[in-house]
């Protein structure tokens, strides 16, 4: 049972998964769409989606949590000069918390059929 568990371990040290947490970050938000597995994305989704609220925000102490997370940066400046404004300009918008990325299923990956998925901007 998993009672109180956060997130997943995918069979990596905390270093090791939070390093390539923070590299499906960056590429995500330099590309707007990266392919991944889908228990990657799932993990990966949250930090975005935390992202964009920082960023949303867009004053000093939100711009050092996203320098924190993301060292690229390209990547900061394009989350905070192209994608936050994307969510800024209506007032629905402005309220929205969450769902900024949505999951494509593409299919199994060839070598060992691992769902694999898009992950985009909704």
């Amino acid at each position: 049972m998993r009672h109180k568990r956060r997130s997943r371990r995918l069979g990596r040290r905390t270093g090791h998964r939070m390093s390539m947490f923070k590299n499906l970050a960056t590429s995500f938000i330099i590309h707007k769409r990266i392919t991944t597995t889908l228990t990657r994305a799932k993990e990966v989704q949250r930090i975005i989606d935390h992202l964009i609220n920082l960023a949303k925000r867009g004053d000093l102490a939100a711009k050092r949590q996203v320098f924190k997370f993301i060292k690229s940066r390209e990547a900061a400046t394009d989350l905070f000069d192209v994608i936050a404004p994307q969510y800024r300009e209506t007032p629905d918008q402005a309220e929205r918390m969450g769902g900024y990325t949505r999951i494509i299923k593409i299919g199994p990956r060839h070598g060992d059929a691992s769902p694999m998925v898009f992950l985009e901007l909704a």
